[in-house]
């Protein structure tokens, strides 16, 4: 298994982790009976149990991205030393990003966030270099 695919497999991984800390916050927070019900009315996440929820869903949002770029890269056996970097920085900067979000610790929280744009960013660069010139 590439490097590239090893950290998708271990993103996934983590998305789940992020989950299931996001759930067990909220219902540390809201409570057995809000948990177990419909929830047909969301209660507002506070504090930690907020932090744990908004960090998943910015998972979310990056997650769809980087599985689009290892997959095209791995389709088109692209397994470049600097795309394998990028996979690693996408996964550490999302590891540091959830860490630093659960802690509450706001600016360096955004540099981990850049860190793994600058990893999905260095793997598209590595799939347009491939792309022969027209």
């Amino acid at each position: 298994m590439t490097v590239e695919l090893w950290s998708l497999v271990c993103s996934g991984a983590l998305l789940f982790v992020m989950i299931a800390i996001a759930a067990t916050a909220n219902m540390l927070n809201k409570g057995l009976a809000w948990s177990a019900g419909n929830r047909d009315e969301a209660a507002p996440s506070t504090g930690w149990a907020g932090r744990a929820s908004r960090a998943y869903h910015n998972m979310l949002e990056t997650l769809p991205i980087f599985i689009i770029l290892v997959l095209g890269a791995h389709v088109a056996n692209i397994h470049t030393a600097n795309a394998a970097l990028g996979a690693q920085l996408y996964l550490w900067g999302r590891i540091a990003y959830a860490a630093l979000y659960y802690l509450g610790i706001t600016y360096v929280r955004t540099l981990a966030w850049l860190a793994s744009v600058i990893g999905m960013a260095m793997i598209l660069i590595e799939i347009a270099r491939a792309v022969p010139a027209a």
